[in-house]
């Protein structure tokens, strides 16, 4: 066989899949310790990128779903540190065994995490590159997003406060208000800040990763939280380190 060929069939033996080229090897008692050495690397892999939701199920729990997801979705990364990225939608199909109809979207925001951890190193912008522009200046120009941000709006659920409890290992607060939240993250060379998000903050960063112009882009946040502080929006964003550039 060539290399190649080998070494395609040997990861099919290794997630159990059929592999008639090496069917005598993957027979072979000694064979196990193969599959069960990348087996654990993926599970322990899967343990570490979603704290939270180990914390939110328990470890044991965690460790069977993570098994279950492994062999059905292997890595296709070396980087174990971004593997993982089809585990919410997993969980989702698992609703009914853990009984927790928030523990989805709070593993998408363990992957978010990770994603902007692992983001490229990028220029920030920061709030004294506006000072001097007129309204009229700013209206037309263009915010990019920073890679290492990543936003999302959960209707109905406090998925933020519930995956920050989780992740920093804080007991749950009762007097939260079940209702919707939305999530910022943005990862820098000091690691990843995070802080609740407005729906309107959401679909403005949502508007400035469209290519919208900040007059577009805060008209259409404005259209869905008609009293949007719009000032105090922008500069929360540009403290957290959401945008790398003004185009």
């Amino acid at each position: 066989m060539k290399l190649c060929a080998f070494q395609d069939a040997f990861v099919e033996a290794l997630y159990q899949r059929p592999a008639p080229a090496l069917a005598d090897l993957a027979a072979q008692p000694a064979f196990a310790v193969y599959r069960n050495t990348v087996l654990k690397g993926c599970v322990d892999a899967l343990c570490a990128n979603f704290p939270s939701v180990e914390r939110l199920v328990g470890t044991p729990w965690m460790r069977a779903a993570a098994s279950n997801f492994a062999l059905q979705s292997p890595p296709v990364d070396a980087r174990l540190a971004c593997y993982g990225a089809a585990f919410p939608a997993f969980l989702d199909d698992l609703r009914e065994a853990h009984q927790l109809p928030y523990l989805a979207d709070v593993a998408r925001l363990d992957h978010d995490w990770l994603i902007a951890f692992c983001a490229s190193a990028s220029p920030t912008l920061q709030l004294e590159a506006l000072v001097g522009s007129t309204a009229s200046d700013l209206a037309n120009r263009h915010l990019i997003p920073h890679p290492g941000a990543r936003w999302r709006w959960f209707d109905g659920q406090p998925i933020f406060s519930l995956w920050r409890h989780a992740r920093t290992g804080v007991d749950w607060n009762n007097e939260t208000p079940w209702q919707g939240q939305g999530a910022l993250l943005v990862g820098s060379s000091e690691g990843v800040s995070y802080l609740p998000l407005e729906l309107a903050g959401c679909v403005f960063l949502d508007a400035c990763a469209a290519g919208h112009h900040l007059d577009s882009a805060s008209h259409l946040a404005l259209q869905v939280q008609a009293d949007l502080d719009f000032t105090d929006l922008l500069g929360r964003l540009l403290r957290a380190g959401a945008f790398t550039d003004l185009a």
